[in-house]
């Protein structure tokens, strides 16, 4: 579930604490957890609505000047079921704080190896990637599917595994290596 710059800034405000999607199937669940630009979201509560039951207190909360703004918002959503997202900020990013850690001991260093040659267990791809990232900051995912022959969904798909361990940071366009990266490749 994607949002934009702005609604963003009121989830970090704490005033949008709704969202409403059409989707084919539910992309989050109650209960669970989604990772957003701002922190982590707990997810209270999906249901089914009808879009004439939307309120105007439905527009605030989920970041809309009105309720007409929100309505429009929603018909140029693709087909599918209206969900009604209730969520509210749950706390930072965890990455965030792991991709300062500069401090990487033999064991840590030891464990990102290992984890880096499981994820090269088809095609060695995760050291080429991260340097290409080191030298190129910004470098987008097309970019990178150039020089790596990987189309780019799926590039995508495996930066973010290197965004789980800390080692990347993804910017408003492209990527960077974080601090933890930098410090694991120098040791490489």
């Amino acid at each position: 579930m994607l949002f934009k710059n702005d609604v963003l800034a009121g989830i970090a405000r704490g005033g949008v604490t709704l969202a409403f999607r059409r989707w084919q199937k539910p992309t989050v669940r109650t209960g669970g957890t989604l990772r957003t630009a701002v922190g982590v979201l707990a997810i209270d509560a999906i249901d089914v609505v009808d879009a004439s039951d939307v309120t105007n207190e439905d527009a605030a909360r989920s970041g809309h000047s009105s309720l007409d703004r929100l309505l429009a918002d929603i018909e140029g959503q693709r087909a599918g079921t209206l969900y009604r997202i209730a969520f509210h900020l749950a706390g930072t990013d965890p990455r965030l704080e792991l991709r300062n850690l500069t401090e990487l001991g033999p064991t840590e260093r030891e464990d990102l190896r290992r984890r880096l040659t499981a994820l090269d267990r088809d095609v060695a791809w995760t050291l080429q990637t991260l340097r290409l990232i080191t030298s190129h900051e910004g470098i987008t995912a097309a970019e990178l599917a150039g020089n790596t022959g990987f189309e780019k969904a799926a590039l995508k798909q495996k930066i973010r595994k290197l965004k789980e361990l800390g080692l990347t940071e993804s910017l408003q366009s492209g990527y960077r290596i974080s601090p933890r990266g930098r410090a694991f490749l120098d040791k490489v």
